[in-house]
């Protein structure tokens, strides 16, 4: 694939997306400790565990994603002449997945009802179904010869 001004630099957008998110959810997850290490109550009575789980979640979940960024990163590296149309589908439908599958779960956690998660939860299959589609089309674009 000739690079012209126009075609998106993936290995750049992926690995700044995949530092900066790594950032903020291990920012997330020392906040979480230290909601723990100061026993507040919004965070561990035993009425706010959906929240705890919840929102331990979205720090997991989140950290991954970002490290899934710099992975495709160094994969868009490695293999820089495939498909631009299944990178651009890949690499947006990976942002997606990293913005509504920890955004589910933390909004989620943010107001529960009677143990449930609140109405962000909702987001998390649609995240779920573009991280799928992400590693497929990423998985499929490591199978094509150059």
């Amino acid at each position: 694939m000739q690079k012209t001004p126009n075609t998106p630099n993936y290995t750049h957008r992926h690995l700044l997306f995949g530092w900066w998110s790594l950032l903020v959810f291990v920012l997330l997850g020392l906040t979480l400790e230290t909601f723990h290490g100061l026993k507040l109550g919004f965070y561990l009575d035993m009425s706010n565990t959906t929240r705890r789980l919840m929102w331990t979640l979205a720090h997991a979940h989140g950290g991954l994603l970002a490290l899934i960024h710099v992975v495709a990163a160094l994969m868009f590296q490695a293999f820089p002449d495939r498909g631009h149309t299944t990178r651009r589908q890949a690499s947006r439908a990976l942002i997606g997945a990293s913005l509504l599958l920890p955004g589910g779960f933390f909004f989620g956690g943010i107001s529960f009802f009677n143990g449930d998660p609140g109405y962000g939860i909702a987001l998390v299959p649609f995240g779920a179904s573009c991280l799928l589609f992400a590693v497929f089309q990423l998985a499929r674009e490591c199978r094509h010869e150059s």
